[in-house]
């Protein structure tokens, strides 16, 4: 029974039902997506070989590189919401495992920047491959208006979810609008 508990528990997460059958099959369809994306995510993450903490980590100082913005230690504990002696392990298990190299700060000679490698956007790309190639492959062949209509839902629904917290417009400002 577990196991079948577990299989299905990504389409029984109604505090209310959907008032028509339409809107509980699309319901039903966005909560596979999420599901299907979770699942594919951790097996990337297993066959990479890194640990949930890590991955992200890789995940963090990936995007701040190809954004141009460096990254230390100190900005990877705030964003995993681990100790300073956590991401010190999370650190040292990514340069043993060659996923990263620290760097001295270009401006701060006390301090260290941390950049990803080959390596580690490899196994980061090619996590998120599969689920990008299938999500640009069917919104390729829908027709301009259903892609509207799929934007526009999508949009209402990341706005409901977000309930008018402030978009950060940077990594320091937050736009209180």
């Amino acid at each position: 029974m577990p196991l079948t508990v577990v299989r299905r528990e990504h389409t029984h997460l109604y505090a209310r039902e959907p008032r028509s059958r339409a809107a509980k099959v699309a319901v039903d369809a966005l909560l596979r997506l999420q599901h299907a994306e979770e699942q594919q995510l951790e097996q990337a993450r297993t066959e990479s070989g890194l640990t949930k903490n890590e991955f992200l980590a890789v995940r963090y100082l990936l995007q701040a590189h190809r954004d141009g913005r460096s990254m230390g230690p100190k900005d990877l504990a705030v964003m995993l919401s681990v100790s300073n002696a956590s991401v010190t392990k999370i650190v040292d298990g990514l340069v043993a495992k060659g996923d990263l190299v620290r760097a001295p700060h270009p401006t701060d000679r006390r301090a260290q920047v941390l950049e990803p490698t080959v390596q580690a956007a490899a196994k980061i790309d090619s996590s998120y491959a599969r689920f990008h190639e299938a999500v640009v492959e069917v919104m390729d062949h829908l027709s301009s208006e259903d892609n509207a209509v799929l934007t526009r839902c999508l949009d209402q629904i990341t706005d409901a979810l977000v309930g008018g917290r402030p978009t950060p417009v940077d990594e320091y400002t937050v736009d209180p609008a």
